[in-house]
């Protein structure tokens, strides 16, 4: 039972129905609170922050704040609402809220979050609307409300075999007092939550209906392309003279080192874009990957690293150890290539500035466009569209400045749209990184020291000190070091542990080979050490990684499977902990006319309570495959600043004929949802590249792993 508080109950509206009828009940996204209201107060009012509505022809319809950037919130956030309601899934409906911060919060696509934020939330708004629709129908009928249950939206009297739809009810409902207590399901009752449901906007995607931000149009705005600098360049000189004379074009502008071009029609603006003559200049450092190879090796060795966590005497734990082992990892820049390249609408007037387009954060959105124009931000407005993907790029607003920057200065609508090869060299890359670990190992084989550095490219702290095997080692030492550069970076999905979850589970088996333990186990009693006796602190859930690691080796049949030879497949393993989730993988390779083919990944994740399986299964397989993709083939390279791949054809991504099976299981332990949107990534690459160990004996320690040399040998 959930007791909702009776004082200061300024959340709470007052009842009353809609002016059409039905129920209209806001509910409180940071309070997890809930209230009736009609339309126009709710419009009004600041105090609530999202309504749930039912009309009286039972369509329940939910505004659904948070950005729609594949991970199927717009399909989640409904479910759990219909699920508690006892809602019949045909009749529920989710919208697309704009941006609106008094009546939202955490109106953001990022850090596999959206859900662990509103879960409470969403089941308190459909368990409160149900108890007022079981009082309504009560009331009519005469009955004890406890006499009566509901089903696939309709109010039950079992007794006297009545029963009366939410529809029917919806208006008499909103004469309810709001209940104090609201008593939530047991997840063992559930129908809806975990099961299998179609994404909602299915329909619209297969069909061509316009949902991204590509599609928007607007009648009389212009588009809008820009050319802008390498890394560690500046403008120098603009010939458009040559551009401006072309068909469509209205007008070339120059701001912050950027040209744009605006005109009628997208193959107008490219073409005029092609014509420019531009010169740049030198403004900072123009690096190479040749710089940063040389960077790296210096920063490793630097004496001036920040240390992030350090438990027992290090230094004597290696100098006693009996055997120790070193390796290096080393990964390159990555852009985030969502199949929809940047684009935004702006439309700059004197009282204020409309903006409508694809953002994982819309209130940056707004304020950095407020801040630009100097504006209260109350007076811009943000629409989301759906996104065709994000992966973190969208996470920043550079994009949305530009096409308020080009409004401002055309005095018009315009919309911006980045080409791919604009994508591809416009920056925000995932940062690059090297690590160096270290284990001293005992006579036993018990690993009582462990030493990581990381140094990354703008990449801040590329360590995440506390998690494993941190608490299970008496001697750890974590440090990094971070080299600026003009080359921009940003996050990258799941940011740092991307790389780090590959690196770390790569050397953990080669620790393990060295102790002569099997990998799996090696992990198992490190997990146990911690329990037994932890380290300082210990800031992930022993028991949860442990059970995640049980159920990849009950389903991949770890060590015992057997090809049709008759042989061992060789299997890798690999484990992780990131956004509040845990995930093991077991990948497998086989090896075909000398060249190592993943053949299937097994994956078992614990992100608690599973929503919708279609949505989590998805999840789960393309962080996968994006994972393995980004290891086997992602590079970008630079020469002088200047990014050396810049569209498809020479930026390699894994093709249909090299995915791998993947097959799913979730850890069904009941616990609140903890995220999935990420946290399948971090293990990929360390299950495929352990088996291909185990199948070839050579390591790979570098990305992208077809690059590396003892890739090409095995092939």
């Amino acid at each position: 039972m959930m007791t909702l508080p009776k004082e200061g109950r300024r959340s709470f509206l007052k009842t009353m129905a809609a002016a059409s009828g039905g129920l209209l009940l806001g509910f409180n996204w940071s309070e997890a609170e809930a209230g009736q209201t009609d339309i126009a107060s709710a419009v009004a009012d600041s105090d609530f922050n999202s309504y749930l509505s039912i009309s009286p022809t039972g369509t329940i319809t939910i505004l659904s704040p948070n950005p729609e950037v594949g991970q199927g919130i717009k399909t989640a956030f409904p479910i759990v609402v219909a699920e508690e309601l006892d809602a019949d899934w045909k009749n529920v409906v989710v919208e697309q809220a704009p941006l609106d911060t008094k009546k939202f919060e955490r109106q953001v696509a990022g850090g596999s979050g959206s859900i662990p934020h509103s879960w409470q939330r969403l089941r308190v708004a459909g368990a409160t609307a149900r108890q007022m629709l079981i009082a309504a129908g009560a009331k009519r009928w005469n009955v004890p409300a406890v006499e009566c249950s509901t089903s696939l939206g309709y109010v039950i009297h079992t007794a006297t075999s009545r029963k009366l739809s939410y529809g029917e009810l919806a208006t008499e409902a909103s004469q309810v007092p709001v209940p104090t207590d609201v008593k939530l399901k047991d997840p063992k009752d559930f129908k809806l939550i975990g099961q299998t449901i179609k994404n909602v906007d299915n329909p619209r995607i297969i069909t061509g209906k316009p949902l991204f931000g590509l599609d928007f149009y607007r009648e009389g705005m212009l588009f809008a392309m820009l050319q802008r600098p390498a890394f560690g360049y500046k403008l120098k000189s603009v010939d458009d003279k040559a551009a401006k004379a072309m068909s469509g074009i209205v007008d070339v502008v120059t701001f912050d080192n950027n040209v744009a071009i605006v005109g009628k029609s997208t193959w107008q603006v490219k073409k005029a874009k092609d014509a420019l003559k531009i010169e740049w200049e030198k403004s900072d450092t123009l690096e190479s990957t040749a710089d940063h190879n040389r960077i790296f090796k210096e920063l490793l060795d630097s004496p001036e690293a920040t240390v992030r966590r350090k438990d027992g005497d290090v230094e004597t734990a290696f100098k006693n150890a009996a055997k120790v082992v070193k390796a290096e990892y080393q990964c390159p820049f990555l852009p985030h290539n969502p199949l929809e390249p940047m684009n935004f609408f702006a439309h700059v007037r004197e009282d204020g500035a409309e903006l409508v387009g694809p953002t994982q954060t819309p209130e940056l959105a707004r304020n950095e466009t407020a801040k630009l124009l100097k504006l209260s931000p109350d007076k811009v407005s943000v629409q989301m569209t759906r996104m065709g993907g994000g992966f973190g790029r969208r996470l920043k607003a550079d994009y949305v400045v530009e096409a308020v920057q080009v409004s401002k200065l055309v005095k018009a609508p315009v919309k911006v749209i980045w080409t791919r090869e604009d994508d591809m060299t416009g920056g925000s890359y995932r940062p690059a990184v090297r690590y160096r670990f270290e284990a001293a190992l005992d006579q036993q084989g018990n690993m009582i020291g462990y030493k990581l550095r990381g140094v990354g490219i703008n990449a801040g702290n590329p360590t995440r000190e506390d998690n494993f095997p941190a608490g299970a080692v008496d001697n750890l030492l974590i440090d990094s070091v971070d080299h600026k550069s003009p080359i921009t970076t940003g996050p990258w999905r799941a940011p740092i542990t991307n790389f780090l979850a590959f690196a770390e589970q790569a050397f953990l088996d080669e620790v393990a080979q060295a102790a002569g333990k099997d990998p799996v186990q090696f992990r198992i009693e490190l997990l146990d050490k911690a329990k037994q006796k932890p380290v300082g602190a210990i800031k992930y859930d022993l028991d949860r990684m442990k059970g995640v690691i049980q159920l990849a080796v009950e389903k991949s049949g770890w060590g015992k499977k057997k090809g049709p030879d008759g042989k061992l497949i060789p299997q890798g393993f690999s484990v992780y902990f990131s956004h509040r989730s845990y995930v093991a993988q077991v990948g497998e390779v086989v090896v075909k006319k000398g060249k190592p083919v993943i053949q299937k990944v097994y994956s078992a994740a614990d992100c608690g309570i599973v929503i919708n399986q279609s949505g989590a299964r998805q999840q789960v397989a393309g962080c996968i495959v994006d994972g393995i993709g980004h290891a086997m083939y992602g590079n970008i390279t630079f020469k002088d600043g200047v990014p050396e791949q810049k569209n498809f054809n020479e930026f390699r991504l894994i093709r249909l004929t090299e995915i791998p099976e993947v097959e799913v299981h979730f850890v069904d332990n009941g616990i609140e949802p903890t995220g999935l949107g990420e946290p399948s990534l971090p293990p990929a690459a360390a299950a495929v590249a352990n088996a291909i160990f185990k199948a070839t004996g050579k390591r790979l320690r570098n990305q992208p792993f077809t690059e590396q040399e003892v890739f090409k040998a095995i092939s």
